[in-house]
């Protein structure tokens, strides 16, 4: 692991005592433009972060993890949170958690932040593992990181995820079986999420091996589940979809309501499925199909990885989980005949 930078670094590459730069980026009290900006240089060089843990702390280990995931909302971050907490109890760490709100420019900040805080590694989830500027720093940093959800396609990145274009073409050519020819997809804009993509790779390869045209595909903010104007004009004459496949269950839910607001009946008109496993999909009626990510076993798992690493492992390859299909009553024969 590479060494994090210190205060006496800061200060040897600024030409400094160590007392100067401490007063320059603690603000204890005024300090010379000319030198607080060279200060401040240095740091910024150097990638130091200050110990928001405390300026009288010796120890080399906090026992204390960082989380980063999209959202807070979303039931299936929260599962892989709950097992993140639970495999840390047991190792007796704490864990700090931060939300991007599904905005990759935020992605590098909140991770500054926890890392301020001595975190001794972080449980990741980004919007492109393959492309991402905060993993590229903290590689350069040689800072501990798993990646849970994200299965990077370019890169050799350690994560913990379910194949997302294996899992969206089983759920494909399910609606396929089921005699659906006009298969719509709603998706999380894909510029925000590298699974959304790799979902709507498997969409389109189960429509490819059969021999079928994609319907409408129609991308949507992750933070608006409203959906728009698209969505219903898609959804309106005789060539509609019969099957609509959803990036994500919060989605697929947003499409049940706006389904039922248009008159249409699920699954005798529509038939509908997303991705996730979410629990209170199963309770809906009808309740919803979907691919069910184990998503308390992912956050186990990238902890253990992750507490691998911090006893000195080298990194591991990406684990792929297993995933099932959950055939809910939202995913029915395609009407017959079809409209």
């Amino acid at each position: 692991m590479a060494r994090l930078a210190t205060i006496r670094d800061v200060a040897a590459r600024a030409g400094v005592s160590i007392a100067t730069v401490s007063r320059v980026l603690n603000g204890d009290v005024p300090a010379n433009p000319v030198t607080a900006a060279k200060v401040r240089a240095a740091a910024a060089e150097l990638e130091f972060r200050p110990n928001r843990l405390g300026r009288g702390l010796k120890i080399a280990r906090t026992r204390v993890l960082g989380v980063l995931i999209p959202s807070l909302s979303n039931p299936v971050f929260a599962d892989s949170v709950g097992g993140i907490q639970a495999a840390a109890r047991r190792a007796g760490y704490s864990v700090l958690i931060a939300a991007t709100g599904y905005d990759a420019e935020r992605e590098d900040a909140e991770i500054e932040s926890l890392l301020s805080h001595r975190v001794e590694g972080l449980v990741v989830t980004v919007a492109d593992a393959d492309r991402s500027a905060a993993l590229a720093k903290l590689d350069r940093s040689g800072t501990p990181y798993e990646l849970v959800y994200n299965l990077p396609e370019a890169t050799c990145r350690p994560a913990v995820a379910v194949d997302n274009i294996a899992a969206a073409r089983v759920v494909v050519s399910a609606m396929i079986a089921l005699g659906h020819r006009r298969i719509g997809m709603i998706a999380g804009r894909f510029l925000a999420s590298d699974r959304s993509r790799q979902r709507h790779a498997g969409f389109m390869a189960a429509l490819n091996e059969a021999g079928l045209p994609p319907g409408p595909v129609i991308e949507v903010a992750f933070d608006d589940l409203r959906l728009g104007g698209g969505f219903g004009s898609a959804l309106t004459g005789s060539g509609r979809p019969t099957a609509l496949f959803c990036s994500n269950d919060l989605l697929a839910l947003a499409v049940m309501g706006a389904l039922h607001d248009l008159g249409l009946r699920i699954p005798d008109d529509v038939s509908v499925a997303g991705f996730d496993g979410i629990g209170f999909g199963s309770l809906l009626r009808p309740s919803l199909a979907t691919v069910v990510q184990p998503a308390r076993a992912m956050g186990e798992a990238a902890f253990e990885r992750l507490l691998a690493r911090l006893d000195g492992a080298p990194p591991a390859p990406p684990l792929t989980l297993p995933f099932t299909l959950r055939h809910g009553g939202s995913l029915g024969p395609a009407p017959s005949p079809q409209p």
